[in-house]
């Protein structure tokens, strides 16, 4: 689904910020921008190599762009889409948000002037502390034994 809220965001910011090198990826948004870079749709491998050379990532609430940030100690500002503004079908992403808000390099914005903000506290972060590509042990266990309660109560 579009996201135009994030795009418009996004553009004003890079008016504001006219050295930030930036690429969109802006998919079937109704918004062009004016004063960045940007693409329809990139290639997985653009996408990766976007992705690795970034020096942080902008996105909305996925899992998907959250934890490839992760994984790749980048800092990430996210923008979760919002159902009552048609961005999404549930609210799903503001809950992602707040889970992975924990993490110090995710920075969460719920608009444009809040992204803003985030835009430029983000410039001032390193690289982060990476995660695996795995689930850790602890989250392993945690999920065996939920199953396993699961399944008694419904014995």
């Amino acid at each position: 689904m579009p996201f135009d809220r994030l795009i418009v965001a996004m553009d004003r910011w890079a008016e504001a910020n006219p050295g930030a090198e930036i690429v969109a990826q802006i998919g079937a948004s109704a918004f062009r921008p004016k004063a960045m870079r940007w693409v329809r749709f990139l290639s997985p491998e653009e996408y990766d190599r976007h992705y690795r050379s970034a020096k942080f990532v902008v996105a909305h609430a996925g899992t998907g762009s959250i934890i490839a940030a992760l994984q790749l100690g980048k800092p990430i500002v996210i923008m979760p889409r919002q159902a009552a503004l048609m961005e999404t079908r549930n609210d799903h992403q503001l809950a992602t948000a707040q889970q992975f808000s924990r993490f110090p390099s995710v920075l969460v914005a719920s608009g444009g002037d809040e992204l803003s903000a985030k835009l430029d506290m983000a410039e001032g972060i390193g690289s982060g502390r990476t995660i695996g590509q795995y689930a850790s042990d602890e989250l392993l266990t945690a999920i065996r034994s939920f199953i396993g309660e699961c399944s008694m109560r419904a014995n």
